[in-house]
């Protein structure tokens, strides 16, 4: 579905997830791996994982933010040290080497700091031959799922579906080319593009959060009549 302006399509990521596993029932039963971009990939992966019954991990991949702006970025980083830069807003800024190396490693540590929390620092997930299935909770630039698409190609998996409840033009169009596939809700043309426009509850998703949504994908894994254990 194309749309204009933001419109509230879903109540939170988990709703969002949901719907959004509606359309990977393909995949169900099948050598698939789901893998979510923290933070708020996690609650739209967790959904996505208990219902097509996959296994669930995380690619850790963070936007390098601009040196005066940390809201905007120039680029994205994965978790194997993967690396793309919007290369014309680099040229357009003059942002120096220097500049870029010293963001990049910034992001480095925080990327380490979230396999340690998150992961306990577990080696990559090994996916080769594999379907895997990447989610966020949606695509503005789209530099963070280049990079997380980048990332796993080295890692040899049979296919790559990039699954997320809604994208803006631009970002749909730069990561249809990367991935083998791009399965969203919403596409949205709007000028002026926001994620939260499209959640009518939305909040910068927390670490605690993150952590129970993967004790929750253990205790519920392939049981789907069980129970969640929070309100949601």
């Amino acid at each position: 579905m194309r749309s204009g302006r933001g419109q509230a399509l879903f109540i939170n990521r988990y709703d969002a997830g949901r719907q959004l596993a509606a359309k990977l029932g393909e995949y169900k039963g099948k050598s698939v791996s789901v893998l979510a971009i923290p933070n708020g990939g996690v609650p739209v992966g967790l959904e996505v994982a208990l219902t097509i019954q996959a296994e669930l991990d995380l690619i850790i991949s963070r936007k390098i933010p601009l040196p005066n702006n940390p809201e905007a970025g120039f680029g994205a980083l994965a978790d194997d040290g993967t690396v793309i830069l919007n290369e014309e807003l680099v040229a357009r800024i003059g942002l120096s080497q220097d500049e870029i190396y010293y963001q990049i490693n910034k992001v480095r540590a925080e990327i380490r700091q979230r396999n340690w929390l998150y992961r306990e620092n577990r080696p990559l997930a090994v996916v080769s031959g594999q379907t895997v299935i990447v989610t966020d909770d949606g695509l503005a630039s789209g530099f963070t799922m280049l990079a997380s698409v980048e990332s796993l190609r080295k890692r040899k998996p049979e296919k790559i579906i990039v699954a997320v409840p809604v994208a803006s033009a631009f970002a749909h169009e730069r990561v249809s080319k990367v991935a083998d596939k791009l399965v969203t809700l919403s596409i949205s043309t709007a000028q002026r593009f926001a994620v939260a426009d499209f959640y009518r509850s939305w909040h910068d998703l927390g670490e605690n959060e993150v952590v129970q949504c993967l004790k929750e994908w253990q205790l519920r894994r392939f049981k789907p009549d069980k129970e969640p254990t929070q309100n949601k």
